[in-house]
């Protein structure tokens, strides 16, 4: 399996020897830069050694790997495999949630709880269960600041339309490396975008916190809560004002709600 790249944060000293706690997947296409940049502001405090990991075709990661979701998915494990001693915390976004799900169902043993952030439940854009109302209008000239290439994706992306957040969300989409542009595309418009198991009834028993945008155009959050029966010890939080890029949109939402998930998390075992 390849290598993927990881920046850690490790707030005290006396964890720079120890496997990360948290381990964190970013939206697809998207970078550990910007994954650290939306949430590492949220489990501050916490005092938690946090990996910040690139997809294989993302950021710095090289491929090495097949184009289809199932390789993804194994190459996140084998990296967990190697650099962790303990289940980890899994947080994901988007693409990165959906991974995240799907490695709790295929090896519960690696993980201790799941935040799960705008995450993609039916890779299948047609099967998706998407809002039928548009978002709240938003400023004129909200996206004068963006590139005319972005307006459609953003349009339908974003529930908190302002400048300021397209802006936030368009930094974050330029940060680190390019990858393989390629591979990704293959990946996305291949026939194993879809993990094997996505429709998997598979319960997980850890601490859960599902969090969607309830303008999300890009994965709703419809899917999201009916996939809530397989977290028993989950709770779901769907957002107004907001879509696709949860963290940039309503920072100080993701923060109370993400620390709560860490409260529980940590509770579920005493001494970490």
């Amino acid at each position: 399996m390849s290598e993927v790249h990881v920046d850690e944060a490790s707030p005290h000293p006396a964890l720079a020897d120890s496997s990360p706690h948290i381990v964190c997947l970013p939206w697809f296409g998207m970078t550990r830069q910007a994954m650290a940049t939306a949430f590492q502001p949220a489990f501050a405090g916490f005092g938690l050694r946090t990996a910040h990991l690139d997809l294989p075709g993302h950021g710095d990661s090289p491929v090495s790997c097949p184009p289809d979701s199932q390789s993804v998915l194994e190459t996140v494990c084998s990296w967990l495999e190697r650099h962790t001693t303990t289940p980890v915390m899994l947080a994901g976004a988007s693409y990165g949630a959906y991974l995240a799900a799907g490695i709790a169902r295929q090896r519960p043993e690696l993980v201790r709880g799941l935040l799960l952030v705008c995450p993609g439940v039916r890779m299948v854009r047609k099967h998706r269960d998407l809002p039928g109302s548009p978002p709240a209008a938003a400023p004129t000239g909200w996206l004068s600041g963006t590139p005319t290439e972005w307006h459609e994706h953003l349009e339908s992306a974003l529930g908190n339309r302002t400048p300021a957040v397209a802006a936030a969300v368009m930094e974050a989409l330029r940060l680190g490396g390019a990858g393989d542009e390629e591979f990704r595309r293959k990946l996305q418009t291949g026939p194993a975008y879809s993990l094997p198991d996505e429709a998997a009834e598979s319960r997980f028993a850890g601490p859960v916190s599902v969090l969607a945008g309830r303008q999300d155009g890009v994965v709703g959050y419809a899917d999201q809560f009916h996939a809530m029966r397989n977290y028993p010890r989950g709770t779901f939080a769907v957002l107004d004002e907001t879509g696709h890029y949860l963290p940039f949109e309503q920072p100080a939402a993701l923060r109370a709600l993400a620390q709560d998930w860490l409260r529980r998390a940590n509770a579920a075992r005493p001494g970490l």
